[in-house]
């Protein structure tokens, strides 16, 4: 079961991931309707969730590798993924929505490079999930 889940898991990261941050998050500003202060809002809800999810995750992978005896390789990029979660659950999200809550506002703040870091750490996040597949 342990090994089971510690192949299953990294996938359902990766779909989470590949989901929200690079299908959903650009194509909800090409909704007819959907305004920037909208498409704000739905992404600060559907990011906190994720990240939540991802946070779940990330725990139970760890969980799951201790019991299989995961290799040190494996076990480096488990230690990558929880980092890059740590630096966007307590320095990123909460910047990027205080953000985003001031452009709903109406209140154009200065500008920030932490979306684009954001981005590369999602990315980032995709090729360790890929590695941890791949040296399984």
């Amino acid at each position: 079961m342990s090994q089971t889940m510690v192949i299953l898991l990294p996938g359902v990261w990766l779909g989470f991931v590949l989901g929200i941050s690079f299908l959903e998050a650009p194509l909800k500003f090409q909704a007819p309707g959907i305004t920037r202060e909208l498409g704000l809002g739905i992404g600060k809800l559907v990011f906190g969730a994720l990240n939540k999810v991802e946070l779940i995750l990330v725990v139970l992978l760890a969980l799951v590798s201790w019991s299989v005896k995961l290799s040190t390789v494996g076990w480096m990029i488990l230690v990558i993924l929880l980092l890059l979660l740590v630096v966007q659950t307590f320095i990123l999200l909460p910047n990027l929505t205080r953000r985003a809550t001031l452009i709903q506002s109406g209140v154009t703040p200065p500008p920030s490079k932490r979306h684009v870091v954001y981005i590369i750490m999602e990315v980032v996040k995709v090729v360790m999930l890929l590695l941890f597949a791949f040296q399984l």
